[in-house]
């Protein structure tokens, strides 16, 4: 029951954050109509690629969550890092557009005026209110399923805020003093913020894709947990890779070769159910080899 009430918690939260990203595209797609604000357009194609996203991140949570199968032994969670690659060059595409357009406008000797100012911030405060109910929403379900994949679209959520509030800024400052020049400023700043962005997720899902080994905090808790198990004599050969939200750990672990089969079991299987607490992403393998001497 546990099972089925946290399958449909992570689907109820993969649904919300597609419904408030496609709400939030067509209302800020309707508020650059009316005021022509670059910084609008910056959030605007940020709140598209969060529909990407958010979209890659409920076909996740839904293929993820197939066993593994003959022709995928380890499961299916490497799409994540395909769909990550992929959202990461589209965003960079659409980062370099914006600062292209931005700074063209920015050093025109006579900038386009902004209009509709009061009608924009009202967009822009409206996506602030549904973005923090989604991230709220996002954030008990993390917490109740431990759904690695929820978590980070709640993180993503609320570094979405950054270019929303300075679209809001920029608005109200053209509104009350003609100034439509910051207009620009923010917008180079939600590019870059969103390039960064964008590297940053590439990267990881490249890494991921190469196999590169997980985070050196999580492996050092590994070999932490295996040195000090009761019964372990020592250990070797701890590899790790990272597959999506997952993360595969292959540790080999040293016993009294005078011991039972039975005995010997109990230990690696005890061992590995203190592992899989500890990080519950993880699917672990342990190999028991006889302890020299």
């Amino acid at each position: 029951m546990a099972v089925k009430t946290h399958r449909l918690l992570n689907l109820s939260s993969g649904l919300a954050s597609v419904s408030v990203a496609l709400t939030l595209v067509g209302l800020k797609l309707w508020a650059l109509g009316q005021t022509g604000s670059l910084a609008i357009a910056a959030s605007l194609t940020d709140s598209a690629m969060d529909l990407l996203v958010s979209l890659g991140g409920l076909v996740a949570i839904i293929y993820a969550s197939r066993p593994p199968d003959d022709d995928h032994a380890f499961g299916h969670s490497s799409a994540e890092d395909l769909a990550a690659l992929a959202q990461s060059l589209i965003i960079l595409v659409s980062a370099s557009a914006i600062g292209w357009v931005a700074a063209t406008r920015l050093l025109s000797p006579d900038p386009a005026p902004l209009a509709a100012e009061a009608r924009g911030i009202a967009v822009m405060l409206a996506s602030v209110v549904l973005t923090a109910a989604l991230v709220g929403w996002q954030r008990h379900v993390a917490r109740r399923t431990g759904n690695r994949v929820v978590a980070a679209d709640s993180l993503h959520y609320i570094g979405d805020l950054l270019p929303t509030l300075g679209a809001i800024l920029a608005l109200a400052v053209s509104a009350r003093w003609g100034l439509g020049g910051i207009d620009s400023i923010i917008a180079l700043a939600a590019a870059l913020y969103m390039a960064y962005g964008a590297l940053r997720i590439g990267s990881a899902a490249w890494d991921a894709l190469m196999d590169r080994t997980a985070d050196p905090a999580l492996v050092d808790g590994i070999a932490a947990i295996a040195r000090n198990w009761p019964g372990v004599r020592g250990f070797h050969d701890l590899k790790t890779r990272t597959a999506g939200s997952r993360i595969f750990v292959h540790l080999h672990i040293e016993l009294d070769g005078g011991q039972s089969l039975r005995e010997a079991h109990a230990i690696s299987a005890a061992l590995k159910r203190q592992i899989l607490i500890s990080y519950p992403q993880a699917d672990v393998i342990i190999h028991q080899d006889v302890a020299a001497g």
